[in-house]
């Protein structure tokens, strides 16, 4: 599995809460936390000024409309895990309906957006921008909405972060991640509405 990037392994990873990520030469390395970062929907946290900006309606927010270009965005920075290899990969993960965007747009520009991958009653979240206030808050709001109407008991954020601490994320066992995986796993929730 070292080297391989191709949607059978990245499947079989995630299914064994295994997550790849390229390091700064582009070489491929699998992760397996513990403990796990996740986020509960119920603990989801939106702070006073992010009510505000959804109030205003800033962002007009889309699914599945520019999903390469939001990994484009995410890799966009100075230190990147998101190699070339991955936008292929996780291209073609979108194209069998697997990998999933959530856009922000502002006068027909893509101002912030995150990707993830969607398994039975699973989310694994990958990575999100934002080129404007909130946006990629936004998104997240949107996205969490969106897996509590279509049943994701799941959402895994791999690695907690100051930022996804701010937004209610937490950690858990491995072995706890585990289990909680294995039976999102055999739900059948669908993206769509």
């Amino acid at each position: 599995m070292a080297d391989q990037l191709d949607v059978a392994t990245v499947l079989y990873a995630y299914t064994r809460g295994i997550f790849p990520m390229a390091d700064s030469q582009g070489q491929i390395h699998w992760y397996a936390p513990d403990p796990r970062a996740i986020l509960e929907h119920e603990r989801l946290h939106v702070s006073r000024s992010l009510r505000a900006t959804l109030r205003k309606g800033l962002y007009e927010i889309r699914m599945d409309t520019a999903f390469t270009e939001v990994m484009r965005a995410c890799a966009a920075r100075e230190e990147t895990w998101i190699s070339e290899t991955f936008i292929q990969t996780y291209t073609e993960l979108h194209r069998l309906g697997l990998a999933h965007s959530v856009e922000a747009w502002r006068a027909g520009q893509l101002v912030g957006g995150l990707y993830g991958v969607a398994l039975g009653g699973a989310f694994m979240g990958e990575s999100m921008f934002s080129r404007a206030p909130d946006a990629s808050k936004v998104c997240l709001v949107a996205l969490v909405e969106h897996l509590k109407s279509r049943g994701y008991i799941l959402h895994d954020v791999q690695f907690l972060t100051p930022h996804l601490a701010s937004l209610g994320a937490s950690e858990i066992p491995r072995r706890a991640y585990e289990r909680r995986l294995r039976y999102a796993l055999q739900l059948s929730c669908t993206w769509e509405k």
